[in-house]
């Protein structure tokens, strides 16, 4: 028989690069985070909803010291405080044996209340004042000196001190990226690093024990590393040679990319970030290469931060609203914004739907609940139409977003481990008015 007529159809497919089956719209739902349900975690802690995984935090961290260590002798991760300040993310990196790297006296504070032993402490950052210059000397956390005038601060607060205060030199060069980073540390190329390291070893008042330099955030290029390692090396063996000041430790800093999306990029992060061993490969190959006597190598010490914490990360979010903007596009309203998801001003984040819908999608604008027209979380994602009350789970959040959020319109949200058996820990309680008053004072006349 004849079959009944079906009126075709044309649908856009916005899917990326083809699988084997051709492409897919959309992005497949994820229904649990380490074995656990989400709408386990949202009925138990609300929406929205920050998780970290310590399997994945272990994972990572291990994942960048095989890298390192199977191609270099002695390597040592410093934990980069400000990417995520949470004690217990913290304390996961300290267990694996990582030591802190802090850029401010709270920071500095923080690291010691977690049982870093001060000379486990790298004291990074151009805003060090007298009191913690002071702190660090006390405690023998090692001072990384960023500019002349902090230079000169530290040799007052050193003068008569016993014993002398350890010290490194952070030095800004030419690794071939632009812009070059030369806001922090004393100039290579210019000859200013080496002025200030013939005035910290000539003054008698500080032990000099490392070298440091970082060449930037999210540094796609492997080469670059190996430039800059060259390099420090080379000033390393000039100061052996010329001050006869052996340079116990090589700091590259970190830099070292997630697999977040940039926005802008053609491709995803997944197909164009290079891996964790491509970047060891550079920067131990270049040491290895630069002329140390087998036992002078110096300590290769690395500050990962985001390369060991964003993948650990995700963010559980409700809509709260759909509609219509003027030109036809679908936008969805989610109970979170740029005031929790900080990064989203400069990753596409993946985000994907928190359980199975139809096939049937369509390109979405999302926004957080904010009262300002910069609330936008993706200028256009291909989702299912979500409905009121659905929930999206947000990839890869760990790096900056629980340490840059703020109590702008919403307070911050529960922040919760999941533990490698399974189990569900709060570890920062949701914020409350009364938390968010307790330092504010009201003047008599106002009352």
């Amino acid at each position: 028989m004849k079959q009944p007529y079906e009126r075709p159809t044309l649908r856009k497919l916005t899917g990326g690069l083809p699988g084997k089956f051709g492409p897919r719209a959309g992005a497949p739902a994820v229904e649990t985070l380490d074995g656990v349900r989400v709408a386990e975690l949202v009925a138990q802690f609300g929406s929205p909803l920050f998780i970290i995984s310590e399997r994945q935090l272990r994972r990572s961290y291990q994942a960048v010291q095989r890298a390192f260590a199977t191609r270099y002798p002695a390597v040592q991760l410093a934990w980069s405080y400000k990417t995520n300040y949470l004690n217990a993310v913290c304390r996961t990196f300290h267990q694996e044996g990582a030591w802190a790297e802090v850029v401010s006296g709270m920071e500095l504070e923080k690291a010691l209340l977690n049982g870093v032993p001060g000379p486990h402490i790298l004291f990074n950052g151009p805003g060090k004042r007298r009191a913690d210059l002071e702190r660090a000397c006390e405690v023998d956390a090692v001072i990384h000196l960023d500019n002349a005038d902090e230079l000169h601060l530290l040799l007052a607060v050193a003068e008569g001190r016993a014993p002398r205060p350890r010290v490194a030199l952070r030095v800004n060069l030419d690794a071939g990226l632009h812009p070059q980073w030369d806001r922090f540390g004393f100039n290579l190329e210019n000859g200013e690093a080496w002025q200030a390291l013939g005035r910290v070893v000539a003054s008698g008042q500080l032990e000099l024990v490392g070298l440091h330099c970082h060449i930037g955030t999210y540094v796609l290029q492997p080469a670059a590393y190996a430039t800059a390692a060259a390099k420090l090396a080379a000033l390393a063996l000039r100061c052996q040679r010329e001050l006869h000041t052996l340079v116990h430790y090589l700091d590259l800093g970190g830099g070292f990319p997630s697999t977040n999306t940039l926005k802008g990029a053609y491709l995803p992060a997944t197909d164009t970030v290079p891996g964790i061993d491509e970047y060891a490969e550079a920067i131990t190959g270049a040491l290895l290469a630069a002329g140390f006597a087998p036992d002078e190598r110096p300590l290769l010490v690395l500050e990962a931060g985001r390369a060991l914490v964003d993948d650990a990360g995700s963010l559980i979010g409700s809509v709260l609203a759909n509609k219509r903007l003027a030109d036809g596009r679908r936008a969805t309203i989610l109970d979170f914004g740029v005031n929790l998801l900080f990064t989203s001003f400069w990753y596409d984040h993946h985000i994907s739907p928190a359980r199975t819908f139809s096939d049937h999608t369509e390109p979405t604008v999302l926004y957080g609940p904010l009262c300002m027209n910069i609330d936008q979380l993706r200028a256009s994602i291909s989702l299912p139409l979500l409905a009121p009350g659905d929930q999206v789970v947000v990839h890869k959040v760990g790096a900056y977003n629980m340490s840059q959020w703020q109590q702008f319109i919403n307070l911050r949200p529960n922040v919760v481990l999941l533990d490698q058996a399974g189990a569900v820990h709060l570890i920062r309680a949701a914020e409350t008015l009364e938390y968010l008053q307790q330092l504010e004072q009201v003047p008599e006349h106002l009352r």
